[in-house]
């Protein structure tokens, strides 16, 4: 009997998913075994608890305490957030653990400060951006702070920012020496940038929302001009009470300061609002509304 396509298609997503979390548990082990630990630098939150108490007992402990201190945050997370990312949470921590059993005899890094702050940073970044972006973590305290966050008014930027800072103070008070304190926070800044990076991507799009009172024109210019794909919604004046088109565009960084020109040029008094853009998803089948097409010179 043939199999269902969407079972296919969903045996097909799940492959890819945890080939991802594998990448990303692996280069997370990596940075911690190659470049952090024979440096006695620590990652934040539990990770870096977890490195804590096996500088003191022994690095065999580490794999069983990463998961230990992780369980209470995983039950938190199936009470209140969603039982998938508890599955994905689970997956990135058994296999972080076994990489880094793994990785025992892989030859340290042991050079300049500023070049293990540097890539060891990056790589650990770039190992917990892909478990994030791919539906789980390696770090309960996110799921603390998201719980926290939902009680006060702090973010969970800054609730997790602060629960490190404590840790590594604590590191540097433990252990009597700042500098590998100090070393560890400029890292978790590194790793955190990347993390950014990879979740994000390199694409800094913007959107705008764009009133005018020469829609149809303001939207053919656009699309000739600069090849992108709009939406047209109807909206209605809060004072004014008029009833008006307002186009929403989708537009690349580079493409910016063309697209405010052609408003202004097609109506000078028109009015934008620009925002930053995390990250667009499309269907399947759908066509990014940025993409660029061939240009055609607009003529009025």
């Amino acid at each position: 009997m043939p199999v269902p396509q969407t079972t296919a298609r969903k045996c097909l997503h799940y492959s890819i998913t945890f080939l991802w979390l594998a990448m990303g548990a692996f280069l997370a082990a990596v940075s911690i075994r190659v470049f952090l630990v024979p440096n006695d630098l620590i990652d934040g939150g539990v990770v870096g608890v977890a490195l804590i108490l096996a500088r003191l007992y022994g690095d065999s402990y580490f794999s069983y305490a990463i998961v230990l201190l992780n369980i209470p945050f995983l039950y938190w997370a199936y009470r209140y957030i969603r039982k998938s990312f508890v599955a994905y949470m689970s997956i990135a921590l058994l296999l972080f653990a076994t990489f880094w059993i793994v990785l025992v005899d892989a030859p340290q890094f042991l050079g300049d400060p500023l070049e293990i702050i540097v890539f060891g940073g990056a790589i650990l970044g770039i190992g917990v951006g892909l478990i994030i972006r791919h539906g789980g973590c390696l770090d309960g305290t996110e799921i603390l702070a998201i719980l926290i966050n939902r009680r006060t008014g702090f973010t969970v930027g800054q609730i997790v920012l602060f629960i490190n800072i404590f840790i590594f103070i604590a590191y540097g008070w433990i252990f009597q020496d700042w500098h590998i304190a100090l070393r560890s926070l400029m890292t978790y800044i590194v790793a955190f940038k990347m993390i950014d990076l990879v979740i994000v991507g390199l694409d800094e799009l913007k959107s705008a929302l764009i009133i005018c009172s020469k829609p149809k024109e303001m939207g053919h210019a656009i699309m000739n001009e600069l090849g992108l794909g709009l939406t047209i919604m109807h909206g209605r004046g809060g004072f004014s009470g008029d009833t008006r088109e307002i186009l929403f565009v989708i537009v690349e960084r580079l493409d910016l300061s063309e697209l405010k020109e052609i408003v202004l040029r097609v109506d000078p008094t028109a009015f934008m609002a620009i925002e930053d853009l995390h990250e667009v998803v499309y269907g399947k089948q759908g066509v990014m509304p940025f993409k660029k097409r061939a240009r055609t010179k607009f003529i009025k």
